[in-house]
């Protein structure tokens, strides 16, 4: 059987779970109701001023030199 002592948490469970529950529904509402939002603003865009304009950027990739450090400490 499970231990319920980490629930309880050392007797602050019932202060801890209810503001953990509340915190963790406040952040779900607020991401459900701003990516409603910006679904909204995105469908308001398309219908302006069309698709979305995307160009392909190449990237290099710098070669990395190892640089040496001469010193002359041991330390």
């Amino acid at each position: 059987m499970m231990d319920l002592d980490f629930f309880i948490l050392g007797g602050y469970g019932q202060f801890v779970w209810p503001a953990f529950i509340f915190s963790f529904v406040s952040c779900a509402f607020l991401f459900l109701k701003v990516k409603r939002e910006l679904q909204k603003q995105e469908q308001k865009y398309l219908i302006k001023y069309g698709e979305f304009e995307t160009e392909n950027i190449e990237t290099v990739e710098k070669t990395q030199i190892s640089k040496k450090v001469l010193s002359g400490s041991s330390i």
